[in-house]
Order: C-alpha cells, then sequence, then structure tokens
C-alpha cells in the first residue's frame, strides 16, 4: 500500500484544476437559498425547548466533610468523634424543569447515555408550577428531611427526643374525619380505652400503630382546647400489617444534642438517610466506616423508615465516579437497582435506619458478604 506524500511533498506538487461545468446562476441560488432553509429548520427543531426532563448522575457530598467551607453536619465538640470514611449522599442533576428548558438535542444525546434518563415534564412537575415554587418545595423537603433525620438520628442511638404531636390535617375517606381535628395534640393510642398506649414521639407514635391491626376501633387519647379525652376511630391500613390513623402529624421537637446541618444549593428531601448516617457517626466513638467510601440515597421518616427515591440509576452512577465501593438503597427502588450496578459499586439494599447503620458497621468491618442485596428483596417478593 502506497503511502501518502508528506507535506513538504505536497507543498511542491502543482496541477491545474479542472474547469467546472456550467451552471444556471437561477438554478444555483434556489438550491442555496433550499439548503439555507432546511439549515435554518433544522437547528430550531434542535434547539427549541421540548417538554422533557433529562436527568444525569448529580453531585455526591461526604455528610462526614465539608459544604463549602463549612463543616456539614456539626455536634456539640465534647461529644464529636473523627472517621476516616465518608459517607455521601447522591444527587440528580435535572435539565428541562420550570424554568431550565431542555432542547432536542440534548434529549437525542441523553437516549445514547447508559447513565442517563428521559421522561415527560408532568411526570416530575406540575405543569403550573414555576421555577420560583419548585424550588421554594425543594428546599421544604430539605429542612424536613434534616429534621426528621436529626431525630430518627437521635432516637436510634438511644436518645429520648421528646416531640409535641399535633394534627395538622385529616385525611378524606379516613376513619379520622369528623373525629380528629386540626390543632389536636395527640397523647396516645390503643387498641382500647383500657390498654392506650402514651406517645411522646413520631417512632413511639408508630411503634404503638404497628401492634395495632388495621380495621380497629382504636382509642385516641388527644388533648382538645387544654382538655384530655379519648375518641375512637378505625385506623386504616398502613400495609404492613398495623395500623395508621388518617391524619397528617406536624411534630414540634425538643432534641437532647443540638445538630446544625449546612448544605447550599441542594434540595429534595432523598439525603434524609444518609444525613441520619453522618449524625450518628459523628456521635459515636470508632470509625464505624473503617475508611470506606460509603454512599447512598433514601427519604427518613423520624421513625427512622427509609423511603423510596427517584433517579436511583443516576445515583448509582455518580456514586461510582466519585470513588464509592458501597452503596445503601432503599428496598422500595430494588426493582430499578438490579441490572444497573455499577462494575465496582456494591449495592446493599436497606428499610431502616437500624438496617442502614447495620450496614454501615459491616461494611466497615469488611463483613458485607452477607449483607442484603437487591436479588435479595426481590426473590423474597416473589
Amino acid at each position: 500500500m502506497t503511502q501518502p506524500p508528506s507535506d513538504r511533498e505536497q507543498t511542491a506538487v502543482h496541477y491545474d484544476p479542472l474547469p467546472l461545468p456550467r451552471r444556471s446562476a437561477g438554478v444555483s441560488v434556489r438550491v442555496l437559498a433550499i439548503a439555507v432553509a432546511l439549515c435554518a429548520l433544522l437547528t430550531l427543531a434542535l434547539i427549541i425547548p421540548v417538554p422533557y426532563v433529562v436527568r444525569t448522575p448529580g453531585p455526591t457530598v461526604d455528610t462526614l466533610g465539608e459544604s463549602g467551607e463549612t463543616t456539614l453536619i456539626t455536634v456539640p465538640a465534647d461529644q464529636e468523634f473523627d472517621s476516616e470514611g465518608e459517607l455521601r449522599l447522591t444527587t440528580v442533576s435535572a435539565y428541562g424543569g420550570p424554568g431550565y428548558p431542555v432542547g432536542a438535542v440534548r434529549v437525542l444525546q441523553s437516549l445514547f447515555d447508559d447513565t442517563s434518563s428521559v421522561l415527560p415534564r408532568e411526570a416530575l412537575f406540575p405543569d403550573d408550577q414555576s421555577a420560583e415554587e419548585t424550588a421554594e418545595a425543594s428546599q421544604v423537603q430539605m429542612s424536613t428531611s434534616q429534621e426528621n433525620a436529626t431525630v430518627a438520628a437521635l432516637e436510634e442511638l438511644g436518645y429520648e427526643v421528646p416531640a409535641t404531636l399535633t394534627v395538622a390535617g385529616v385525611v378524606e375517606g379516613t376513619g379520622a374525619v369528623d373525629v380528629l381535628s386540626e390543632g389536636d395534640l395527640l397523647l396516645g393510642v390503643g387498641s382500647s380505652e383500657d390498654e392506650v398506649t402514651e406517645v411522646n414521639g413520631m417512632r413511639e407514635l408508630s411503634e404503638a400503630l404497628a401492634v395495632i391491626p388495621a380495621g380497629t376501633e382504636a382509642s385516641v387519647l388527644i388533648e382538645r382546647d387544654g382538655e384530655d379525652q379519648v375518641v375512637a376511630l378505625v385506623t386504616g391500613d398502613d400495609g404492613e400489617g398495623g395500623s395508621v390513623l388518617g391524619v397528617l402529624v406536624a411534630p414540634e421537637v425538643t432534641p437532647p444534642v443540638q445538630v446544625d446541618i449546612a448544605l447550599e444549593n441542594i434540595g429534595g428531601p432523598s439525603a434524609g438517610m444518609m444525613f441520619a448516617l453522618g449524625i450518628m457517626e459523628r456521635l459515636t466513638e470508632g470509625d464505624a466506616t473503617g475508611g470506606e467510601v460509603i454512599a447512598g440515597t433514601g427519604t427518613m421518616s423520624m421513625s427512622g423508615e427509609v423511603g423510596a427515591i427517584g433517579g436511583i440509576q443516576q445515583k448509582l452512577a455518580g456514586a461510582r465516579r466519585d470513588g464509592a465501593t458501597a452503596f445503601l438503597a432503599p428496598a422500595d427502588n430494588c426493582d430499578e437497582v438490579v441490572g444497573h450496578e455499577p462494575e465496582g459499586l456494591t449495592v446493599v439494599a436497606v428499610s431502616t435506619l437500624g438496617e442502614a447503620w447495620d450496614a454501615v458497621t459491616a461494611i466497615g468491618a469488611g463483613e458485607s458478604a452477607d449483607l442484603p442485596t437487591c436479588e435479595d428483596v426481590l426473590a423474597q417478593a416473589d
């Protein structure tokens, strides 16, 4: 095979170009005009916003580290312990939401990216929601997740976290309608008036309801207008054999330990579990992480339940990108996890804060082989 001449040889070659065939000037102008018009139409089609949202792996943040120049989780210095490892919360970057339109080019590119997903905008955002409303709602969720994480972490460590449980609303179609009212204080609950258990926080309320079968005419001790009284209502089903009251509860807590969480430019509720684990690690002597980089995601209730989140596949990819070798995933997200685990990332399924903490300590001790995987969770469900 002959080689092409070098640059030096090419500059030494002289030739006369062949004459181009004559064409009608009118035909050339029309062809050029059509080409320009087609290019303009194609360009517009590619840059005009489309009603889709592209989700990609977002940044991850070590809850044991700093946010900017501020320590992310701060506890009293005389109760704080250091850790050599990392507990990373994970995020998703979304393009195409209110105030952040996305073009067809970005959508088409994302269809060929295994770490991205494309969803109709209405699947994630209400049609009439503005960018300001979206940001405000996201920050409210973040603030609530931090409060829930603080209470759940302290109670998991054995602290008593007293709380005033106020009814903030009644769910239509439940047994609480016309029985409980906004402003009532929840003081206790039981399967009968003789078996009412006093509750001083969300965890105690959840535990008391968990042993009452759904459909029971339960007795609820409340304070209304300054007087205690017992009311009866038929409980709903919590989906796990226990009961729910059918009310929205606004707890006012008084933590026995001052915990401050400082995190900017990230919203939503999905960092709750990792906040709780970070608080527990800060307040626990020794290093539960064993120096490992552990990431995760999941909402956190005050009573310690881990809830499902969105964008789990993007969060898995972001965790591995940033050096995590283990990932704690909500068990309710396991159907989205299996088959999408990045190479080198061990995924552990968790349903409660207690399970998540046990997983952290096992990973830190190098004993993660027997921890439950998402495959285990799905196999049990079958």
